[in-house]
């Protein structure tokens, strides 16, 4: 069924019939029926009742409202209304019904689009303007702990698919005026709400400019998750690299926004988007701000050497092992050549395989029931491994680096970054079974020619590495204490840089 929506009338078609139909009637028989034929074959519910001597109809789905709001504070109220002094939707909003939030419309495709959006609507014989009841409500996931960003110190509560639980976990995080929320709709179809959060006096009014007009070209019939806005809104979308961050925590959107950061929340979704992003940024988990600085220096430095392992390992493999065996001690040589002597596969080929079963393995791991999942790929890979090694199809040395290649990329915090390395690896295995270490070190080149030249948001995506800010390094490779990070990143924040007082470091004397 297509409507037109004007400022001053509604047509709607039906059997290719155009009805030109005027806004909210004071006649409520023509508003229903005009309702009914747009709802007609929905599961709408009309609700009729008296108030006073007048005739009235509430309008709502029952799966998306708060049932108890409704029948106490709604129909129970109206019902109660035995005599009325004046019928006027002024003295229906503040006599009669005790809902929190009423406002009113005379559009009746306004009021269509109410219902869609999980509220009630009051039509009133006599009124020309009808009531819109805030009763959002439905079955929703309670708050439970992030299951993708679990953390050993930390809030344990996680985002939800309700937009205002969501915005609610930050407010709790964030009491103050300066948090400010713009609310949007997008998707012709699936009308999903959203909300842009950030600091004002914080965030650069630029930033919150951009990201609402990046939002206001989406032009799409429906958005069921944010990772479809994430792909929109992007800077360069042919890189495989995350340049939008993504997380169930409500303490890291706090974190990031009191850095000035701008976050979107969708409902629908427990996920997230912060914007703009780093490439170190995805490196950071939310528990190195809350253990002591010595901790976290130390889980950083770790997860940073971790990388370049599971980037590296695999293509450095093959690459020694097929030009540069000179640089192998004799006797691990030796251990390597005895190993390999029955594999008829170059070293290329067998960590493809390997690389790839693991891969399958890791998919199955997830995609599996979670009480069989962990044991299926735990076990498989065992099981596989032996079996192939051997079989002869693969050497041991290869399962110990494509384990240790594995074992590794579980270290980066951020799924989103991992998937990017694990994608990457395969066209360096592929330069270093070509070139060997030459093309190891020309696919590093081109892979950090490419990170200095994104961006996200006019930050520098590999910064405050490329370009270089050596007071910014203090919360990257390590992180300094607290009393020492007196300043925000200056990436985001140009003005209002200072989030603590000076001399607050602990003296010995205390």
């Amino acid at each position: 069924m297509k409507k037109l929506i004007t400022t001053k009338k509604i047509q709607l078609k039906e059997d290719n019939k155009k009805v030109e139909v005027e806004p909210v009637s004071r006649d409520i028989h023509k508003n229903i029926e005009l309702l009914q034929k747009e709802f007609e074959k929905s599961d709408v519910t009309f609700r009729r009742l008296k108030v006073g001597n007048h005739e009235a109809c509430l309008i709502f789905i029952e799966g998306l409202i708060d049932k108890v709001t409704i029948e106490l504070h709604a129909i129970h109220e109206l019902l109660e209304a035995v005599s009325i002094e004046e019928l006027s939707d002024e003295y229906i909003e503040q006599n009669v019904v005790s809902v929190n939030k009423v406002l009113k419309s005379n559009d009746l495709a306004e009021l269509i689009n109410y219902v869609l959006d999980s509220n009630a609507v009051l039509v009133i014989d006599g009124l020309d303007k009808a009531l819109v009841l805030d009763a959002k409500g439905g079955t929703t996931r309670s708050v439970s702990e992030p299951e993708t960003e679990a953390s050993i110190r930390g809030p344990r509560e996680g985002f939800t698919e309700n937009l205002g639980v969501n915005k609610s976990l930050v407010r709790q995080k964030i009491r103050s005026n300066d948090l400010k929320i713009i609310s949007k709709v997008v998707g012709t179809h699936t009308r999903t709400s959203l909300a842009i959060m950030y600091m004002e006096g914080i965030a650069s009014p630029d930033l919150v400019s951009e990201v609402e007009e990046r939002i206001d070209r989406i032009k799409i019939d429906g958005v069921l998750e944010s990772g479809y806005l994430e792909e929109f809104m992007e800077d360069n979308p042919f890189t495989v690299f995350p340049q939008i961050q993504n997380t169930e925590r409500p303490d890291s959107v706090a974190a990031n926004l009191l850095e000035g950061r701008v976050a979107i929340l969708v409902n629908g979704t427990p996920f997230a988007l912060i914007l703009p992003a780093t490439f170190w940024q995805f490196l950071q988990a939310s528990e190195d701000y809350y253990q002591r600085y010595h901790i976290s220096i130390f889980l950083r430095l770790l997860r940073v050497t971790l990388i370049f392992l599971a980037l590296l390992l695999p293509a450095f493999y093959i690459a020694v092992t097929t030009f540069h065996q000179e640089m192998i001690p004799t006797n691990l040589l030796y251990s390597i050549a005895a190993s390999r002597e029955a594999i008829p596969f170059p070293a290329f080929i067998e960590a493809l395989i390997m690389e790839l079963a693991f891969e399958a393995l890791r998919e199955a791991g997830i995609r599996l029931p979670k009480v069989i999942g962990q044991a299926v790929s735990i076990l498989g890979a065992l099981v596989i491994g032996q079996a192939a090694v051997e079989a002869g199809i693969v050497s041991a040395p290869m399962v110990i680096i494509v384990s240790l290649t594995g074992i590794a990329s579980f270290t980066i915090p951020r799924f989103s970054l991992a998937i990017s390395i694990r994608l990457l690896r395969f066209p360096l295995m592929l330069l270093a079974a070509t070139f060997g270490l030459y093309g190891i070190v020309l696919g590093s080149i081109v892979l950090l020619t490419h990170l200095c030249n994104l961006r996200s948001y006019g930050v520098p995506y590999f910064s405050p590495l490329g370009p270089l800010s050596w007071k910014e390094l203090k919360d990257v490779f390590i992180r300094v204490p607290w009393w020492k990070m007196d300043k925000r990143p200056d990436e985001f924040v140009k003005e209002n840089v200072v989030r603590e007082e000076s001399n607050l470091k602990p003296s010995p004397d205390q």
